[in-house]
């Protein structure tokens, strides 16, 4: 296997011409050769591998990557998004006291506590539809 997709670093050692299967490296090994230097062991990394190396066009997103750059929509999102937590909140409390009063044969109450079920699922979907060209 001689051909690599990296130039060999003038500098490094002639790697050895043995045809023997080499062991995997392993910290502290008690064969010297497998306790190499990282610059013989991969003599493709150079030091100036990455900010000098020409392959490297694009390094990432710039300056103010991630930042908001709308943030009235954002304090809305979240806005509305704490008011939807706080509807399932209590949709999930709800659901405990209606299913509780059902197999205590409150019906009646169940029956009320279905319709706030109802009631609540209403309200989340009319934020939903509040501002449609927002999705």
């Amino acid at each position: 296997m001689t051909d690599t997709p990296f130039p060999r670093d003038p500098g490094a050692p002639d790697p050895p011409r043995d045809t023997e299967p080499r062991p995997a490296y392993t910290p502290s090994s008690a064969e010297p050769r497998l306790n190499r230097p990282v610059h013989e062991r991969y003599p493709q990394i150079r030091p100036t591998s990455g900010y000098g190396d020409p392959r490297i066009r694009h390094t990432g997103p710039g300056p103010g990557a991630g930042s908001e750059q709308e943030p009235e929509r954002s304090s809305k999102l979240s806005a509305r998004l704490v008011l939807a937590l706080t509807v399932v909140v209590g949709q999930l409390w709800g659901l405990t006291i209606v299913v509780d009063e059902w197999m205590t044969g409150n019906t009646g109450t169940a029956w009320w506590g279905a319709g706030f079920l109802v009631l609540s699922f209403l309200v989340v979907l009319g934020l939903w539809l509040l501002d449609p060209k927002d999705r």
